[in-house]
Parts: C-alpha cells; structure tokens; sequence
C-alpha cells in the first residue's frame, strides 16, 4: 500500500501553482522515496565520477593556491558540456530535484572559478586578452538554444516554457521558432528581460489573429483565414523592428523558419545572422502561413531610410514547420549550440513523443504503445515517400512530398517538453486566445518545464557564466576606452 505521504506530495506536485511549492513537494517526496540519498552518493556507473571528482579537486587547489596559470589551463583545456558522461539524461530521471551532488559541487566550482578568473586582476593577463580567453571558452563549450514549435493557437504554451526559464535564469540567449513557435520568439525578441514580466500578461497582448474568410477563398488560394489580420495582430505585439534591431534592443538572438513556395529551394533560418535588414513581423507573417490556412507571403525589409519594402518580391514563403520545424542544425553552425530545449506544441506531433527522453528505455508496460507508434510512423513515412515518387498527378505528388518532410523530421531535442493534450484544446486550435486560456496554457507549460529545470540548468549554468562573464568584460573595456578618451580629450592644449 502506498505510503499516504507520498499520495499527498504527489498531488500538491500535480497542483502547485508556482516552481516554489512545485519544489518544495517534490524535495519531500525526493526524501520518501530514497533519491536524496541517491544524490549524496557519487558512485554510479551513469557517469566517469572519478573523473569528475579529480576534476573538481585540481579546479579547487588551483583558486586557494591562487594559481592563475593552472586555473585557466584547466578551464580552457578542460570544459565539456558532457564531461564524464555527466549530461546523461539517466542522471535526471531517478530524483525529481537535483542530480549527484558530486556534479552539481563540480558545475557550481566551474562557475564559481570562472568568475574568479574574470573579476580579479590577473599577472601578464590584460582585459584584452582576458576577453578573447573568454570568448574562445564560450565558443568551444558551446551555448544551449530555445527552439518552439508550431501548433496555432496551442503554442501559448511556449509563454509557459519561456516564465518558468526566465524565472530560474535560465533562458536561453539563442531562440529559434516556426510558425506558432515563431510568433511567440518574435514576441519574446523584442522585448527586454526588465519587459518580460510585462510581456507574460495576457491582457499586454493584441489577441485578434483569426478571421474567418470561407472555403471559397481557400480554393482561390487566399487561405481559409484572413491575413490582413494576422498581419495587424503580428505587427501590434512585435512592433517595427528589424532582426538586427531586435538583437540591438535586448541581446537576444531571435531565429525564423521559413519555407519557399518553389520547389527546389531549400528551407530558410532568418536571423540577425542571415537576414538582418529583414522585418520580424513579416518573417513571422511567412512561418505562420501554413498552407491552406493562410496564402505565401513575400517578406519585407527596411532600407537605409527606414522604408519598408518587398525583399526579393519573386519569391514567396510559407510555414516553417513543413520543412524545418525545429533547425538544429542550423543552430549549431550560426551559434556553437551545444544543447537544444525543445517545447513541442504540435498536435500531430505531441501523441507520438517519448517523454522520458529519446534514450530512455521502454519498460513492458509501455512496450505496446511505443511499438504501435513506431509502426505507425515508419509505415507512413513509407507510402508517403512511394507517393511523392511514383504518383502522377502533380498536387497530390506535392502533397505526398509535403506530408513525407513532416513525418520524417526530428521533433525532440536534447530536452523535450510538451503539453498532455486533452479533447478540449483541439477545439481552441483556430480560435482567438481569450487570456483566461492563455493562463491555463502557460500554467500547463511551467508545469511541464519544472521537472525538467535539474538537467537544463547543469547543462545552462556554465554557458550562462561564460555569456556573464564576456558581457562583463566587454563593458568594462568600454568603460576603460571612454574613460582614456576623456583624459585625452582634457590634456593640456599646445
């Protein structure tokens, strides 16, 4: 019989309100159920402990000793997002809080020493060199990216995702999105972190995205929905900035998927990177027009007055999710990304996740379920792929073709996190968010970020303090320069 303790942890878990009660439960039931001990315990065969134990004792010496030299030798030659095999998904599944204490005294030692090297005035180390040390570190190491899916209406959920990261300090820097998901990374985008808490109220947003048009002007390719008022509804809550002016405003590197219309174009990632005179809303505009719903869009930049005109009028694009919902790759070669927080909102995607984790193994009583979904996927990938081949008529040989790139992507990332759909969120998939539901949706999305704050933030933590620490850096040789400036500038006349 189950001890009613736990029966009591388990439901305040299931209702908490906030990360704090969230937390406070499962530590409890972390107790009740043996992990705490667990944690104290370094020896484990998921993971290189004596390595990671050497590790953290050499970094330790090296900060009492005051031993510069050593210590960013280690730091340099040593960092590994997966030192040890530590980001072993494994590691973060047994206790609902935490990970083995030995990896979390060696994270905090790394960040603590860090910043040792960073803020104290180093011999034969000058801020100049000392910043490209740092930059060099962050590359190699690597950062993690926020990649939100599609999922119309459904992708208030990101909002979720994006309170419960932003509360811990852990939101990413780099975030990607298509269509539903890139509405939301244009709104997070432009807005600064002292404007995020305004930003998560519902009422701060304009909520009028859907206008119904008919089936008449689907079949004369306007799309079943009006776009004007997409347009006016992205354009409210984004505002008129450019890629490069969003990064400008607050240091966050926001990523479109696109879709091309023609064939033989490949998928695109709009950034500050590749696109940066491009308008946001108007990237936005193109991810979010799925096929059917809403017609191509030509996207829009701004020029050297400020105007806003067609860039490259001949071409026309669509939703990001057909061909590229989450683009990983991508990431990793424009950002060094080295971990993917995925929040996963579409709803022929959502039923046929593994949500413990893509290497989590498969018990008996799940075993008939994840066959049953692999046959699915793998028999469906099969016609369609057959069909976009072999099938004569042009639209439906596209249609096969489009059908084929949705089940053949990758929908998961290094953490997965999604919703549990029920009968009544499909009825709200095209329909207006009222804020009412978007609460409950972002409720739902912390929710479902809380359990999985242990494993991102061992992965997040370093990065983060490598990102600080250029940051810090940067301002203060910035400080530095003006100051010389102004000493030069007040120098005796001759």
């Amino acid at each position: 019989m189950m001890d009613p303790r736990i029966r009591k942890f388990r439901k305040l878990l299931a209702e908490a309100p906030n990360y704090e009660l969230w937390k406070a439960a499962a530590l409890e039931l972390d107790f009740l159920e043996g992990n705490a001990e667990w944690k104290e315990d370094f020896v484990s065969d998921l993971y290189h402990y004596e390595l990671i134990y050497d590790r953290l004792s050499h970094l330790r010496q090296y900060r009492e000793q005051n031993d510069f030299e050593r210590l960013k030798r280690a730091l340099r030659e040593g960092l590994h997002h997966d030192l040890g095999n530590m980001g072993n998904p494994a590691l973060y599944t047994r206790s609902r809080v935490g990970t083995k204490h030995l990896i979390e005294e060696y994270i905090s030692q790394v960040c603590e020493s860090l910043d040792y090297l960073c803020d104290n005035p180093v011999p034969g180390f000058p801020v100049v060199d000392k910043l490209q040390f740092f930059r060099d570190t962050l590359t190699s190491f690597g950062r993690p990216a926020l990649l939100l899916s599609g999922g119309a209406s459904l992708g208030m959920f990101h909002f979720g995702v994006i309170k419960a990261l932003w509360e811990r300090g852990l939101l990413p820097q780099v975030v990607a999105g298509s269509s539903a998901g890139a509405i939301i990374a244009g709104i997070l985008g432009v807005h600064k972190d002292s404007e995020v808490p305004d930003m998560l109220v519902p009422e701060n947003h304009h909520l009028k995205a859907w206008k119904w048009r008919g089936v008449m002007s689907a079949l004369q390719g306007n799309g079943l929905f009006d776009q004007q008022q997409l347009r006016d509804c992205l354009r409210a809550n984004i505002g008129e900035y450019t890629f490069e002016e969003a990064f400008q405003r607050t240091g966050r590197s926001i990523n479109v998927s696109v879709s091309p219309v023609k064939a033989h174009q490949k998928a695109r990632l709009l950034s500050g990177y590749t696109s940066p005179y491009l308008m946001v809303w108007s990237a936005v505009l193109a991810s979010a027009a799925v096929p059917g719903i809403f017609p191509p869009v030509t996207l829009m930049k701004k020029d050297l007055h400020g105007n806003t005109l067609p860039y490259m009028p001949r071409l026309k694009f669509v939703d990001g999710s057909v061909v590229s919902d989450l683009p990983i790759e991508r990431l990793m070669h424009l950002y060094d990304v080295n971990f993917t927080i995925v929040s996963q909102t579409n709803p022929h995607v959502v039923p046929f996740l593994n949500r413990r984790g893509e290497d989590e193994k498969v018990g008996l009583r799940g075993l008939p379920a994840h066959i049953l979904k692999s046959e699915v996927r793998f028999h469906g990938q099969g016609l369609f792929d057959y069909l976009r081949k072999r099938v004569r008529p042009e639209l439906l040989r596209q249609l096969a073709g489009q059908a084929y790139t949705i089940m053949a992507q990758r929908y998961s990332g290094d953490v997965t996190i999604a919703p549990s759909y029920r009968l009544k969120h499909f009825r709200r998939i095209f329909s207006d968010p009222d804020p009412d539901f978007i609460r409950e949706m972002m409720l739902e999305g912390e929710r479902a970020t809380w359990p999985k704050i242990s494993m991102i933030r061992s992965h997040a933590r370093i990065s983060k303090t490598l990102e600080r620490c250029v940051k810090r850096l940067k301002d203060y040789q910035r400080r530095h320069s003006a100051d010389l400036r102004l000493v030069s500038s007040s120098g005796p006349r001759t």
